[in-house]
């Protein structure tokens, strides 16, 4: 597994503005409902119980939100560049302004921490992380995260 195929450019979006973390994860599950056609509530509401849990916001100003559920066929992620950096309760206490959702089938317990490692090890990389900042489009940082 890797980013290329897990995260396609129709799926990587250059600039989101929220207000807050609950607008943000409320504008993901949109996105996702409409894609994988799991409704947009439960996708939020995976994600919220998945927060309860601790944030996904691994510090660097990178969060990783996601969830499991029964009826997804496909991993699905979605990257997301925000506009401003917003609260996210990251472990560093730093804002996060770079999010990739992952969303996973119940059925892949393995294959979902690998899809994990995958975003996350290179989304922990100063270079990388700097070099998404100052893209400028959506195809500018697929071939970020594809490289």
């Amino acid at each position: 597994m890797d980013l290329n195929t897990l995260l396609p450019p129709d799926r990587i979006v250059a600039s989101l503005r929220a207000a807050d973390k609950g607008q943000l994860l409320t504008e993901l599950a949109w996105r996702a409902s409409s894609v994988t056609g799991i409704p947009k509530q439960d996708i939020l509401e995976g994600l919220l119980t998945r927060e309860a849990l601790g944030s996904t916001g691994i510090g660097g100003g990178v969060a990783i939100p996601h969830a499991r559920f029964l009826n997804l066929k496909n991993f699905f992620a979605l990257f997301v560049r925000l506009e401003r950096g917003l609260d996210f309760e990251a472990i560093d206490g730093q804002p996060v302004d770079l999010v990739c959702l992952l969303l996973v089938p119940t059925h892949a317990a393995g294959e979902h921490l690998r899809a994990l490692a995958c975003i996350s090890r290179p989304l922990r990389d100063p270079i990388m992380l700097a070099s998404l900042r100052q893209a400028e489009t959506a195809s500018a940082l697929h071939a970020v995260l594809s490289n």
